[in-house]
């Protein structure tokens, strides 16, 4: 072999092996931008989904006598400011989400509150209506907290890969940002109070 082609010869080779490194490390770092944003997406059809079912249970609970008027008003306040609410998880700052978060949270205290006065109208309790709003509300719930979970895991994920070596470098260069994450509800940490009257 001809000396004058081995240095050239390596050269290239360390060129074709520094573009495989890039080239695959972009097109990984895509591939776990794009499942954070589908797992934003999935948590956004669960918050749609508890906020179809608010008016079927708003006229639902409307139909019992004397029910509390001002528990249901919260309820679909709750609901339009959550619902007027939209971000790019890509672009969201930290406020942003938790703007985001904390109208979410809403909706779920006023929902809360109206099915904890819902107890006080055993009427309503037996309406077969209300039971199916109020089955499929506590799974929606369930959907919430698994999906958000997913999106929390998957932006894991991706800023753990942004900030490791070689892929910091790949995503410092074409502008791979950090996501930011879920963070519990304020007051998550405090155990609620249980009491039993006897």
């Amino acid at each position: 072999m001809n000396r004058k082609w081995l240095v050239p010869g390596i050269i290239i080779g360390v060129l074709v092996l520094l573009a495989a490194v890039v080239v695959g490390g972009y097109n990984g770092l895509v591939g776990q931008r794009e499942n954070v944003n589908n797992k934003f997406s999935n948590l956004e059809s669960q918050y749609q989904r508890r906020a179809d079912l608010v008016p079927n249970l708003v006229s639902t609970v409307k139909g019992a006598a004397n029910f509390e008027q001002d528990t249901l008003t919260q309820v679909t306040e709750a609901r339009a400011k959550a619902t007027s609410i939209s971000i790019d998880p890509s672009n969201a700052t930290p406020e942003q989400l938790a703007q985001y978060q904390q109208s979410q949270g809403e909706l779920s205290q006023a929902l809360g509150r109206l099915l904890a006065v819902t107890e006080n109208y055993p009427e309503l309790k037996a309406v077969a209506a209300f039971q199916d709003l109020q089955v499929q509300l506590e799974g929606t719930e369930n959907r919430i907290a698994v999906a958000r979970q997913d999106y929390n895991g998957a932006v894991t994920t991706y800023n753990t890969s942004i900030s490791r070596f070689p892929a910091n470098v790949t995503a410092a260069l074409f502008g791979f940002d950090r996501f930011e994450t879920f963070k519990a509800d304020q007051g998550a940490e405090n155990a609620p109070a249980v009491e039993f009257n006897s």
